[in-house]
């Protein structure tokens, strides 16, 4: 990697360290003809499944569909509502959707931009009520049954399960993780006195494969991971058109199995998961010395990592005034960087039909207006690094000392 530039994402290297082993994995299929299902994807479950925690992994062909599938299996009927965040991309909404479900957001926690246990509990306790006939939680405003809540471990960071699990508990709701973004993200629980693997804590949890995750497909991919037999269950004829054995369909499905070749892919690369996720820590650690050193102006404040938490950094964000100017700082100077995600959900025209405006959930807003995802990857060099720190400083410096206009 040139240090004339510093890109936002290295694809190439891993795979090219990988490419023998890559390879035979596509010879493999060739020879056999193992295209969809079989070894190569009951392998890769039996791997990811371990890796998490859980009893059970369900491949499929993208985040998406695991989501989908997951609060499909995990009992959510059409005319639901599912409570999540606004800040997330729009996949974790459009699975809601798509279960044919009715999403509604609850705001982030400021330092984390994970849910806010706080705003979910006021949510329940103000805009709910239990129904007179059966008991469950209604939405006031729309009468829908609330029946599931998404937290969303975003950038590699976990949501604060143990008081999410407490409210899902009192008030019989079930929890699908979002955990899309989080492979090998760890969250110490209280409440059980161990640390859990992202994936584990939820009724089931979905993760997607896109290639640029920290366990990237070489093309499109997701899972289910769950403790319950009959979810993973569900989520197998749900993947393979309502299937319970071939051409006896209990229920329409969907077709939405993982490829062969990319599990075979996903098994090669799983294998060297932890050791990415301990490289990206790694960066990260030195992101936070060098944007927080003491005497260092303008300082930027690192992401916040709270003592329950052991994240994999799939992103490594700072807040910053003026984001586009500084972006476009850094760009021209050849530094790249990301934004996610620019408009929070709630303000998309996708979601106008909610009803919700500007300043409803301010956290998010605010969020989306200052987020700035720096450059990060296993590999990344520490002299790639200290330039980014360099240039983004001195983009600060300069905007904050540019006379107003």
């Amino acid at each position: 990697m040139s240090l004339n530039s510093v890109p936002f994402l290295d694809l190439v290297t891993p795979h090219v360290e990988l490419e023998e082993e890559l390879v035979a994995v596509f010879r493999n299929a060739l020879r056999s003809a193992g295209f969809v299902g079989g070894p190569l994807v009951d392998g890769f479950e039996r791997d990811f499944a371990a890796f998490c925690g859980t009893r059970q992994c369900v491949a499929v062909n993208s985040g998406t569909d695991a989501l989908r599938f997951a609060l499909m299996a995990a009992g959510v009927q059409p005319g639901d509502l599912v409570v999540t965040v606004p800040n997330t991309f729009i996949a974790t909404t459009e699975a809601i959707s798509q279960a044919g479900a009715r999403p509604d957001f609850v705001d982030v926690d400021p330092r984390t931009y994970t849910m806010d246990p706080g705003k979910l509990r006021t949510f329940l306790e103000t805009k709910c009520v239990r129904g007179e006939r059966s008991g469950n939680v209604v939405h006031i405003e729309t009468g829908r049954p609330v029946t599931a809540i998404v937290p969303v471990h975003l950038y590699g960071q976990m949501a604060d399960m143990d008081p999410i699990i407490e409210l899902a508990k009192r008030y019989e709701l079930k929890i699908v993780e979002d955990a899309c973004q989080a492979h090998g993200a760890e969250y110490f629980s209280a409440r059980e006195q161990r640390w859990r693997k992202a994936g584990s804590i939820g009724v089931a949890a979905a993760f997607s494969f896109y290639p640029g995750k920290n366990l990237g497909a070489c093309g499109e991919g997701g899972a289910v991971t769950t403790d319950d037999e009959s979810i993973a269950r569900r989520c197998r004829m749900l993947r393979e058109h309502g299937q319970s054995k071939k051409y006896f369909h209990d229920f329409e499905g969907y077709n939405g199995r993982l490829a062969s070749i990319q599990a075979g892919f996903l098994q090669v690369k799983l294998r060297h998961l932890a050791k990415w996720n301990d490289q990206r820590r790694q960066c990260a650690k030195v992101y936070d010395e060098l944007l927080s050193a003491p005497g260092a102006e303008p300082q930027i404040d690192p992401p916040f990592v709270p003592s329950w938490s052991r994240p994999v950094y799939h992103l490594y964000v700072v807040r910053v005034a003026a984001r586009e100017a500084v972006q476009s700082a850094l760009s021209a100077a050849g530094v790249a960087t990301g934004i996610h995600y620019p408009v929070a959900l709630h303000l998309s025209p996708a979601y106008s039909k909610l009803g919700y405006r500007a300043g409803d959930f301010p956290v998010s807003e605010r969020a989306a207006d200052e987020i700035l995802s720096l450059p990060m990857f296993p590999g990344l060099p520490e002299e790639a690094q200290r330039r980014v720190a360099t240039e983004l400083k001195a983009a600060r410096t300069r905007l904050e000392s540019a006379p107003a206009r």
